[in-house]
């Protein structure tokens, strides 16, 4: 199964985020974009991809374990960014350290149950808004970016690390979303 590690945003962020994005997709060139559904709106602190069924128990352990060693941390939503022409973002900010080494921690749990994590590279905390249409597309989405600057939503407490499978669009309708599911949760400190 296709998995990750996450951190899942409160539905009172998701809401507010959302009402920035209803702008976002009044500018020109918004309808070049593939836009994120609200329900798979996450920061991925490790992406696993397929998982073997026979490493899940230990990948549970350990994660559960990485959790335990990290306390909870503050974080809210702010301003955004982009990968080249391909990804727009909305960024993170307050617990900035505390979450990259729960990121690292997610990734080393994976590793050491198994999980072939690919090449290694600087956590970058993201929420994925939009991506371009189609493999070959640019879009400047410099505007979007720019626009983003200046939003924060309100500050909540990260609590719990989470395991989140990722159900890839099956049907061929174009447009369809990936669904994701949250396989487990781990409290944080405990």
């Amino acid at each position: 199964m296709r998995l990750f590690a996450a951190v899942l945003p409160p539905q009172e962020a998701i809401d507010e985020l959302a009402a920035e994005v209803k702008v976002l997709r009044r500018l020109p060139g918004a309808e070049r974009l593939r836009w994120t559904g609200h329900e798979g709106w996450h920061f991925t602190l490790a992406f696993y991809g397929e998982v073997a069924e026979d490493l899940l128990p230990e990948l549970h352990t350990r994660l559960a374990r990485a959790a335990h060693r990290h306390r909870p941390f503050p974080l809210r939503i702010r301003g955004g960014g982009r990968f080249d022409h391909k990804v727009l973002w909305a960024g993170a900010a307050g617990g900035l350290d505390p979450m990259r080494h729960l990121a690292d921690s997610a990734g080393a749990a994976a590793r050491r149950t198994g999980v072939d994590m690919g090449g290694h590279r600087r956590y970058t905390p993201h929420l994925t808004l939009a991506r371009a249409r189609g493999s070959e597309a640019r879009v400047d989405l410099t505007a979007f970016a720019d626009a983003l600057a200046e939003y924060e939503s309100e500050e909540w407490t990260v609590t719990d690390l989470a395991l989140v499978r990722s159900n890839l669009p099956a049907s061929g309708v174009p447009g369809e979303q990936p669904r994701y599911e949250t396989v487990a949760s781990w409290p944080l400190g405990h």
